[in-house]
């Protein structure tokens, strides 16, 4: 058994404990993937995340990111919780104003330049959903049909089926009990939030990967469906989206198109450090 750092992090709100929780393991050297895998179903967090030093010389260290029973190769709120909880144990970048993060899906950069750290979304695939899968989505849910604006299969790492619903009110009326008797999970819903409301969409991932009906905040998701809405055009300037309502979650993600860089999508939040100590792993 070896002492270790660890922090607890609330990611993707300005109101600790009303974002999504994560643990870090600051010093994961030496830590065998079933001592990682273990450590995740104790914590019983949607993610814990482990930093190791870096196998990629550009990069300022190596991150992976487990579920309570699976490693995933890229998650958003572990990538900002991680990048907070390292930066706050003293970590220095190599360039000044970014940090990048080795993972699963390679090199992940965080832009510390802006008013929250953002992360770069990655490369995302855009496809239809499978025959059958929406209609399947839609009895679900137990939706009407016409309220689905349009939907789309996406993968950044982890897939997603999403459904972009009319409006805000719809994605928060949606009961997602029916998803795992029908099979199915890792759903996204999106809506517009009204005219001057605070944020500009509502989000809501149901049927994640865990055992949960429903994760709290999600920037991987995000992500992809900010990569989603650049490619058919639909993402001209800066949103801010909500996220967890219906969970008593304040979850606020923030999505901005590079200026300067054509096809760089920034996925940003705020990180709050809720414990801090060490333990015997």
């Amino acid at each position: 058994m070896t002492q270790r750092r660890f922090i607890q992090c609330d990611v993707f709100t300005a109101v600790p404990t009303k974002g999504n929780g994560l643990a870090v393991v600051l010093d994961a050297d030496g830590l065998s993937d079933r001592a990682m895998q273990d450590f995740a179903a104790w914590t019983n967090l949607a993610e814990t995340s482990f930093l190791l030093p870096p196998e990629d010389s550009a990069a300022d260290y190596r991150l992976r990111i487990f579920t309570p029973d699976r490693e995933l190769p890229f998650a958003g709120h572990p990538t900002l919780g991680s990048c907070a909880a390292w930066l706050h144990a003293e970590g220095v970048p190599i360039q000044e104003g970014l940090v990048r993060q080795e993972c699963g899906v390679g090199l992940v950069e965080i832009d510390l330049t802006g008013a929250t750290p953002a992360f770069a979304a990655p490369p995302t695939a855009v496809k239809a959903l499978p025959e059958g899968r929406q209609s399947a989505l839609v009895r679900a849910l137990q939706l009407l049909p016409d309220r689905v604006v349009r939907s789309a299969w996406l993968n950044n790492g982890p897939d997603w089926n999403v459904l972009e619903l009319e409006s805000a009110d719809d994605v928060l009326a949606v009961e997602p009990a029916g998803l795992r008797a029908a099979g199915l999970h890792d759903v996204g819903l999106i809506g517009p939030q009204s005219k001057g409301s605070e944020t500009d969409y509502e989000v809501r991932l149901l049927a994640p990967p865990t055992a949960m009906s429903e994760d709290p905040i999600t920037g991987s998701l995000n992500a992809a469906i900010a990569q989603w809405m650049a490619a058919e055009g639909r993402l001209p300037g800066p949103v801010t989206v909500r996220q967890g309502t219906r969970l008593g979650r304040e979850g606020r993600v923030t999505i901005t198109p590079s200026t300067k860089e054509a096809g760089r999508i920034l996925i940003g939040g705020e990180t709050q450090i809720l414990i801090e100590g060490t333990l015997e792993l």
